[in-house]
């Protein structure tokens, strides 16, 4: 049972690693003849986003997500506090790219906003992304991961379409690691608590698409950070591929865009769902952070008495 939810956090920072070497390119193009098939971890060259990065590093959704998962080990929870010094503290020297988001979260905490008011408006999805430490550790306690999700996500993403994205996604995961297949839990919350737009629509366009092709399905969504383009092509991915995860986030790559922020949650989902042998062992050897995100999965495991 422990092999779920283990994979579940790795293939999320997985997903995350393989795009850091063509994240943010838009041109699918430039993908096609410059690296090819991305099936590997690769080193960002200039003049991407990411330069200051090593293959098998992560993006600084990735980065942050490593944060959290520190945090959630340390307090064997959730900790708003801690979550937020220690992400100050990532970004006080940080030698990679900071986004808009981070800058506005900044600046609001320099101006002497607390870490629950000091949220950006950004609408971006990645901000909902972090979030599969959490699921981890309350895998067992859905009132504590939903209230953990929304404060986190808060933090820096004070946006309701990127905090309902945080319920949402959480609450598929823990739905999965309960049993669930991915495409009828998605079904059921489109009926349920997602029921109204634009929920309702994304949910209703990214099913509907899964029969088309990966890259025109999420040019038409939009390749960008925002939820409104980013939600429906997330879940076209885990619809398209609900049994297949190493060909969701190679699509997803593929699709050009955030690759970082839709990969997270797609990984995140399929992971809980399929488990430790869907992960490329390549992935998870040439993953730099790998001992460490164990070590801390183990640490929590110990401490929750899972």
């Amino acid at each position: 049972m422990k092999e779920r939810p283990k994979a579940m956090v790795l293939a999320s920072l997985a997903a995350d690693s393989l795009a850091l070497g063509v994240h943010w390119i838009y041109n699918t193009h430039v993908i096609d003849k410059k690296f090819g098939r991305v099936k590997h971890f690769l080193k960002p060259e200039r003049p991407t986003y990411h330069p200051t990065k090593d293959r098998g590093e992560f993006t600084h959704y990735g980065d942050q997500t490593l944060i959290l998962l520190e945090s959630v080990a340390e307090y064997e929870g959730f900790n708003l506090s801690d979550f937020a010094e220690r992400w100050q503290k990532l970004f006080n020297n940080y030698d990679g790219y900071v986004d808009g988001a981070t800058k506005g979260t900044l600046e609001n905490l320099a101006s002497g906003k607390s870490s629950s008011e000091s949220g950006s408006g950004s609408d971006d999805l990645a901000g909902a992304s972090r979030i599969a430490s959490l699921v981890y550790v309350y895998r067992n306690d859905l009132q504590e991961l939903i209230a953990g999700a929304t404060a986190q996500t808060a933090f820096t993403h004070n946006n309701s379409d990127v905090i309902k994205s945080a319920v949402f996604f959480s609450t598929l995961a823990y739905q999965i690691l309960a049993g669930a297949s991915p495409v009828k839990a998605i079904e059921q919350a489109k009926k349920d608590e997602f029921n109204s737009d634009p929920f309702k629509e994304w949910i209703q366009m990214g099913l509907e698409s899964a029969e088309r092709d990966s890259r025109q399905a999420i040019l038409d969504f939009g390749q960008m950070c925002e939820t409104g383009a980013a939600f429906p092509g997330v879940v076209h991915l885990i619809a398209k591929y609900e049994n297949d995860l190493r060909a969701a986030l190679v699509e997803n790559i593929m699709a050009g865009g955030d690759s970082a922020g839709r990969g997270l949650l797609v990984g995140l989902v399929l992971g809980a769902h399929l488990g430790m042998e869907a992960i490329p062992p390549e992935w998870l050897n040439d993953m730099k952070a790998y001992p460490q995100i164990v070590d801390m999965l183990a640490r929590i495991d110990k401490s929750r008495g899972f």
